[in-house]
């Protein structure tokens, strides 16, 4: 793998600007098979032609895939207090205490975090939102990351109308959210060899970075760490790594063979950016991702074909593939989203599975034991006597020691309030607390 400190430079660019790069877009039908017109081919490049099949480019999903946010406000004073001693309780040393560190929000369990960014009093994160909270008048009252997942099933829009139901029971705030950062993506089929030498990048940016692992190559990194920055990598091994298995599926739904790789295009702007285009909140931001895509992919990026030549880089033809990329459509159907979505962070049967298998399978090979119910029977009873005595060691029954590994999953998962009577009882602490300063105050501190 090769990397190295990558630092993007960008240029002052005039609002203005955004509509006058947004160039004529085909249509919905056109974005998907890559054809304009009677059946004609799309043109590639500027100067290049290559003939547009699915073979060679097949666009199959594009959209937000990171979506980050900031609330102005103020934490509400109960909120606050309950945040702390549930923050308290996630810096326990016993671990049945930090499983009870879950704050509990409509049908979110949030697990509540011990530790916190510098500047930031409180996290709170399951898997649709991850939710930084300050009190700090130096930053924004609320900062959170919305999950590629969540987005994947609703949309960048239904998803943050969601989550501003959730951030009205946190903090007291009026004003609208203003976008942080934001992700937009292409998933695409492409035959085409994506190891080019690194002079067929053009950019602005001030470093190109390519990627391999164990001798496959993976993609490109170029601008990393930037106001704008993009990824071109490998994202059916990506995704089957990682386990985003649903990709593979959506993929399916709009065309996709099963074989083909499958690449994606990542464009990362951040707010910085966006305020150079005097765009801040997320309807103004979504309402100019066509010109946000064509500044970054024609003024900002370039692939091209390099000419031994034309020794002047700006000149060189766009190359075919970039043709494609450039003009997809953000004014069009994305791609299917996924059909049901839980804000729980459980692992899928992909992953469960498997290990269940190969533990399974081992044991019947290590005993001996060939037959499928007498190994299941045997493998229960060394589980619970391998149980058991985990909880003699800790001085726990059996049924404790199951039940205290269990909260902790919950809580990791998001899948069960530990103690539902939990929230009732910081309540009740926290009135007899301030009884008690009170009394104290009106002794004269005694």
């Amino acid at each position: 793998m090769q990397t190295k400190k990558s630092q993007s430079s960008g240029k002052s660019i005039k609002p203005e600007s955004l509509n006058e790069l947004a160039p004529a877009r085909p249509d919905a039908r056109a974005a998907r098979t890559g054809r304009t017109g009677a059946g004609r081919d799309a043109p590639p490049s500027n100067t290049a032609s290559h003939k547009c099949n699915l073979d060679y480019f097949q666009p199959l999903r594009w959209g937000v895939d990171s979506l980050y946010l900031t609330y102005p406000g103020i934490i509400f004073p109960e909120v606050d207090t309950r945040l702390k001693n549930l923050k308290k309780i996630a810096q326990s040393s016993e671990t049945h205490e930090q499983a009870q560190a879950q704050y509990q929000i409509g049908d979110h369990i949030f697990e509540v975090k011990d530790k916190a960014p510098r500047g930031f009093a409180y996290v709170l994160e399951d898997g649709a939102f991850r939710i930084q909270i300050s009190r700090s008048s130096m930053l924004p009252c609320a900062y959170v990351k919305i999950s590629s997942g969540y987005l994947a099933h609703v949309g960048p829009a239904n998803a943050e109308e969601s989550f501003c139901a959730l951030v009205n029971e946190l903090i007291d705030g009026t004003d609208s959210p203003k976008v942080s950062r934001i992700d937009l993506f292409v998933d695409f089929a492409s035959s085409e060899c994506m190891e080019w030498d690194r002079q067929a990048w053009v950019t602005r940016a001030s470093d190109v970075d390519s990627y391999s692992e164990k001798g496959i190559f993976t993609g490109w990194v170029v601008g990393k760490g930037g106001i704008i920055s993009a990824r071109l990598y490998f994202k059916l091994l990506h995704a089957e790594k990682i386990g985003t298995h649903y990709l593979l599926e959506l993929w399916r739904e709009s065309g996709w063979d099963g074989v083909t790789p499958v690449w994606r295009l990542e464009i990362q702007l951040r707010r910085e950016l966006l305020n150079q285009f005097g765009l801040s909140g997320l309807p103004q931001v979504l309402n100019h991702l066509n010109g946000l895509w064509s500044y970054a992919t024609t003024e900002w990026l370039r692939l091209t074909l390099p000419s031994q030549e034309d020794k002047t880089r700006s000149r060189w033809p766009v190359h075919p593939l970039w043709g494609y990329l450039s003009s997809i459509d953000w004014e069009t159907d994305g791609g299917p989203l996924t059909r049901s979505y839980t804000p729980s962070r459980v692992p899928g049967d992909n992953w469960l599975l498997p290990h269940a298998e190969s533990v399974f399978i081992a044991f019947m090979a290590r005993e001996g034991i060939a037959d499928l119910y007498q190994a299941q029977e045997a493998l229960m009873t060394a589980v619970y006597n391998h149980l058991n005595e985990k909880a003699n060691g800790l001085g726990l029954s059996f049924d404790a020691y199951i039940a205290e590994r269990l909260a902790i999953k919950t809580r990791q998962f998001n899948t069960i309030l530990n103690n539902p009577s939990l929230p009732a009882k910081l309540e009740q602490d926290e009135i007899a607390r301030q009884e008690r300063e009170y009394r104290r105050a009106s002794r004269g501190g005694v």
